[in-house]
């Protein structure tokens, strides 16, 4: 540090300033002016302006003083704090609660004093989420999302397409495809494709209650669409609608989405959908799967090949649903409300 800094700092510190008004002044870091501070009560030599050698002068650096305790102001809600605590708990909002201070205490202060002191008094509690646990082969997940940019067919623009995302729950291994447009035998389709990605079936799909899924949203009896309900009956598998707006039922995908979107799909574009899902496949091969999960702290290309063996066997190729079973209506093939083991 320059000499004349060194000798501001010395002079400050004999006149008791404190390292925080030293740092106002200066400008100072107060790392560095504590570091100063140690080097001139050890070696008073260093200090500016002192002689060296015979004529050298042993000089004290006496700390600083505390600085005197500002007074702080008591609010004149503080009388009440008990009785506003209690309507907070209640909900009220501080105009509510100011009113019914000055009708019922004879309260002399100002609305603005009651909101500043409700502000303090305030404590949002962090929303709380309970963690469930699931076994090998029990849950697969579904939903859509938005891909990259990708040019339209016979022009010059780019769309985003839909992004098909299914993760087991288990391993959080993932399928992932982008379609242009979505219908009922689209999704239906993916589907399968998914069932044939991972090489077996989950015992239940919870998946949004998109018209291409479920026709009727109902919580214990939920009408499906017929495409739909057959397909998971040809495969053997159970529909688990996610109640409505209740995006956290199935919070696994959701999070297997915007990991797709903001780490494999951001800034790229593509000139097909085959190119998009060609990059996909790739990504999830050699980056998603081999990735350490951040819950689970094992790797997810691990987890799945526990869970491969519990996933139930397709059914043999060319092998169609009968009549009874492919036309078994939206209520067949529900999975029912059961408790869960959470961890």
């Amino acid at each position: 540090m320059k000499p004349h800094l060194q000798t501001t700092i010395w002079t400050l510190l004999r006149a008791n300033a404190s390292q925080r008004e030293i740092e106002r002044v200066t400008g100072i870091s107060r790392h560095t002016i504590r570091a100063y501070q140690q080097r001139f009560a050890a070696d008073p030599s260093n200090c500016p302006g002192v002689a060296t050698g015979s004529d050298a002068v042993a000089i004290q650096i006496t700390p600083p003083w505390p600085p005197a305790p500002v007074p702080v102001a008591t609010s004149l809600c503080e009388p009440y704090r008990d009785f506003i605590e209690a309507q907070l708990r209640l909900k009220r909002n501080a105009m509510a609660i100011y009113q019914d201070l000055v009708d019922q205490h004879g309260f002399a202060g100002q609305y603005n004093s009651v909101k500043r002191f409700c502000a303090k008094l305030r404590h949002q509690e962090p929303e709380q989420f309970d963690r469930l646990s699931f076994l090998p082969g029990e849950e697969m997940q579904v939903d859509y999302g938005e891909g990259a940019p990708t040019l339209v067919p016979g022009g010059d623009t780019y769309r985003k397409p839909r992004l098909f995302v299914a993760t087991l729950r288990y391993s959080r291994a993932s399928y992932r495809c982008v379609v242009w447009k979505s219908s009922q035998q689209v999704w239906a389709e993916l589907h399968e494709r998914a069932f044939r990605h991972f090489g077996g079936c989950p015992q239940y799909v919870v998946l949004d209650n998109l018209k291409e899924g479920v026709l009727k949203p109902d919580l214990y009896e939920p009408d499906l669409n017929p495409v739909y309900a057959a397909t998971l009956a040809h495969y053997s598998v159970v529909a688990d609608p996610a109640r409505v707006r209740d995006p956290n039922r199935k919070g696994t995908v959701e999070n297997a989405i915007q990991h797709t979107q903001s780490t494999a799909l951001k800034g790229r574009r593509f000139d097909t959908l085959d190119a998009q899902n060609e990059f996909l496949a790739h990504w999830e091969r050699n980056w998603a799967a081999k990735r350490i999960h951040g819950t689970e702290r094992r790797q997810v290309q691990a987890m799945f090949e526990e869970e491969r063996g519990h996933l139930k066997a397709l059914p043999l190729p060319g092998h169609a649903a009968g009549p009874s079973r492919a036309l078994s209506g939206g209520r067949c093939r529900v999975r029912p409300l059961r408790a869960r083991k959470r961890d």
